[in-house]
């Protein structure tokens, strides 16, 4: 990424990362449609009443891979092969210990939390269920995920995509067999999801053990290095922060629409699986840049590092306004994936029709704020996401609810915040946020 054509260089790296997050929301979106059609309204609510719980931890530990993904892309553009090697071991050694400790947490804490969201009583024990089954595979997940992290940090994003269309393809024959053969329900798309994220964690694993160049695993090598895992934490836990409290608010959220009962609830559970892919080319891009701008900041190349930024914005912008107008003719087919219910699709429809617009604001805000953890300030991106998505949603959402008892109300809190995000973050990059730690690793 430190030569040639920048659109070039973004579009073959983000296009597998991109394919690469579709196949892993195939994992959830699958189980969304496999309950929804073949088993009841309520499951496909109970699904969608746990996805904001996993989001909370699993956007944590992304953070974290982002973090590595930044240390691994500098060590590597600067050519320093021993503290690559470092960097590669430590955080995988983090990973693993964090991995156990979440799927212990997560099965423990899972009842007291959707009680908290206000799940609805008819959709809490199937919730539960399927929550569980999920954390004992939280590891493998994690782990596939800081593995794919390293691989794309050193330009590779093809091999990860690879894994997951072989393991997403596993997961959806497994649904089905599951569900439709063997009757499991709920239990059995959690379960297929759980084989699915081993397998690909497996495999990711065994690609970085027999890497014997740059950054090839060897186990006896896995341990914490303090200085390189203070680099990872450093950008890493204010992003994963970021992201962890970013998912508490949508859980929030949840907790306002739990309240509408199980019809709106599978609305808005459909509603969210198309959202989430309509922001997986922001998200790919955001995290194309995360790597772009570390590479060419190891390599001494500030200007192409800034260059970048705004090549990467104006492709956020034009791939945003595509998928939004074909969204807004297509979104009912898109959202019949889900559920064949009509009272279900109607509420789908009407929350996404609100939101398309403004789509383009939150792509832009995940670009600059992605721009800024790769020159290596993570702090400020963390403390204005978290004001915009967190305390401005919630001031939000308790005076707006109190006036109005309207799902309308609660999804126009997304546009709001998106642009108090963008509005912020834009303005700190341009009057020089991003300088700031530059300045002090040169002083």
């Amino acid at each position: 990424m430190t030569e040639g054509s920048i659109v070039r260089c973004m579009l073959l790296f983000t296009i597998p990362l991109f394919l690469g997050n579709i196949l892993q929301q195939l994992y959830n979106t699958v189980d969304v449609a496999v309950v929804g059609r073949y088993v009841s309204s309520a499951a496909l609510a109970a699904v969608g009443s746990s996805s904001p719980v996993i989001n909370i931890l699993v956007g944590f530990y992304s953070g974290i891979a982002t973090g590595a993904s930044a240390v691994i892309a500098r060590q590597f553009g600067a050519g320093d092969r021993a503290q690559l090697q470092k960097a590669v071991h430590t955080t995988l050694w983090l990973t693993l210990i964090l991995g156990l400790f979440s799927m212990a947490f997560g099965i423990l804490v899972s009842p007291t939390i959707l009680r908290l969201m206000r799940a609805p009583q008819e959709v809490l024990e199937e919730a539960v269920v399927y929550l569980r089954i999920y954390f004992c595979g939280i590891w493998a997940l994690m782990l596939y995920n800081m593995g794919s992290a390293i691989l794309q940090a050193v330009g590779d994003s093809r091999r990860p995509l690879y894994f997951l269309c072989f393991t997403s393809a596993v997961n959806i024959v497994l649904d089905v067999v599951f569900v439709v053969v063997f009757q499991l329900g709920i239990a059995g798309v959690a379960w297929a999801t759980v084989i699915a994220q081993v397998l690909s964690a497996l495999l990711v694993l065994l690609v970085l053990y027999h890497q014997q160049e740059l950054f090839g695993l060897h186990w006896r090598n896995l341990a914490c290095n303090r200085p390189l895992a203070t680099q990872v934490l450093r950008i890493g836990f204010p992003s994963g922060l970021q992201r962890s409290i970013t998912s508490i608010s949508n859980a929030m959220v949840q907790s306002y629409v739990n309240v509408f009962g199980t019809i709106v609830i599978a609305g808005f559970s459909a509603y969210l699986k198309v959202d989430v892919f309509l922001g997986l080319p922001m998200q790919s891009l955001s995290l194309a840049i995360v790597t772009f701008v570390s590479q060419n900041v190891g390599a001494g190349q500030i200007d192409r590092a800034k260059k970048g930024v705004m090549v990467t914005a104006a492709m956020v912008c034009a791939i945003n306004i595509t998928c939004c107008v074909a969204l807004w003719f297509l979104g009912r087919s898109a959202l019949g994936i889900f559920s064949t219910d009509g009272a279900v699709l109607d509420y789908g429809e009407q929350m996404l029709r609100l939101l398309l617009p403004f789509y383009f604001l939150l792509g832009l805000a995940q670009v600059y704020a992605g721009a800024l953890r790769g020159f290596g300030n993570a702090f400020a991106p963390m403390v204005i996401m978290i004001f915009s998505y967190v305390v401005l949603r919630q001031v939000f959402l308790v005076a707006a609810t109190r006036m109005f008892h309207s799902m309308d109300i609660i999804i126009i809190n997304y546009p709001v915040t998106w642009f108090a995000a963008f509005f912020v973050v834009y303005i700190y990059y341009k009057q020089g946020g991003w300088k700031k730690n530059l300045d002090q690793k040169r002083a």
